[in-house]
């Protein structure tokens, strides 16, 4: 468990990464009550310099000694790496909050969404996994719901921006976006077809029943999270040629029936969810609005009138912030919290 302190040593593995970049910067927005920063990344990365706190970092090799007189381990390097070294740090004293996949649907781990199920963070034994990006923007919008009118079923389709594969992924959306726009040929290497002006419906791999890892993240973290195994989740992800922020078509049959009105004033009382839904305007949410900010907005809120008790609504947050390094933060802050009660 997390001891009592007014400031916290904290590591931030894969520091260079894109998460890890927007986990360096969150901790500098949100005033974390940081006493000392362990910048790691993997060999090729060590000696790389960072600024952090109108400082100038160097980043250190990850080894199993790297977590000595660390509180908290910010994990975005993934899930091999999180298996290698995490262990190293709970052995050392820290809390590890995992952002890879590594841990997240193993039973004696925590997988939380600090507005959602914060609860859960009582059962950690020194490891808690952050949930996939586009699992958590969906069920802070929806757990109001839940709630109030108790979830059968979700249809979820993603549109999920190129930054959730990493920063390799970015620069090939740049690379490409001018290659077609030139006439010139498209050779792809991260994405296993061209990405610009594309949609591709296969993020992760497939398995014997034609899903993807990623679609079956998010039907089994969506019961997790939401403490429900009832929920049926069925999912569609598609990678999209945009830089940052998920998109996400939903489609929720509930118990009992639940009126656009009533949904939209759940929600924009619910932490963390900004509604924006005039669709008479054009106003509903956007990935270029949402790009660097911290909300999970919603918009388009209709009844389904194909079934009994259904409505549909787009979800929008940026994958970096609320999606990965903000949420992690965010459990780190519950836990300090936590701590002081």
């Amino acid at each position: 468990m997390l001891k009592r302190k007014q400031h916290y040593n904290v590591a931030v593995v894969g520091a260079t990464g894109a998460v890890g970049q927007e986990m360096r910067d969150i901790l500098e927005q949100r005033d974390f009550p940081v006493d000392q920063v362990r910048m790691l990344a993997s060999e090729r990365s060590a000696g790389t310099e960072v600024e952090f706190g109108g400082k100038t970092l160097k980043v250190e090799k990850l080894t199993p000694g790297s977590f000595r007189d660390i509180d908290i381990a910010l994990f975005s390097a993934g899930a091999s790496r999180s298996k290698e070294f995490a262990p190293h740090a709970v052995t050392a004293g820290a809390v590890v909050i995992d952002n890879s996949s590594a841990y997240r649907m193993d039973a004696g781990v925590p997988l939380v969404v600090p507005e959602v199920n914060a609860h859960a963070l009582k059962g950690h034994n020194g490891i808690i996994a952050n949930p996939n990006c586009s699992t958590i923007q969906m069920v802070v919008a929806l757990k109001p719901l839940h709630d109030a009118a108790r979830i059968r079923r979700i249809v979820v389709s993603t549109y999920q921006s190129v930054s959730g594969t990493g920063q390799k992924a970015i620069e090939e959306l740049y690379q490409q976006s001018g290659q077609v726009l030139n006439l010139q040929q498209v050779a792809p290497k991260v994405y296993p077809h061209q990405i610009a002006f594309n949609c591709l419906p296969q993020i992760d791999v497939f398995d014997e029943d034609d899903y993807t890892k990623e679609e079956w993240k998010m039907v089994r973290e969506t019961q997790k999270i939401m403490g429900d195994l009832s929920i049926r989740v069925s999912a569609t992800t598609v990678r999209v040629p945009v830089f940052r922020s998920h998109s996400e078509s939903v489609n929720v049959e509930f118990e009992r029936a639940i009126t656009p009105n009533e949904a939209r004033a759940l929600m924009s009382d619910a932490p963390g969810v900004v509604v924006f839904d005039d669709p008479g305007r054009s106003l509903y949410p956007l990935a270029t609005d949402a790009a660097g900010t911290d909300a999970v907005y919603v918009g388009r809120v209709r009844v389904d009138r194909s079934v009994e008790h259904g409505l549909n609504m787009w979800i929008v947050s940026d994958n970096l912030r609320k999606g990965a390094a903000l949420n992690a933060i965010q459990i780190a802050e519950r836990l300090i919290l936590d701590a002081h009660a």
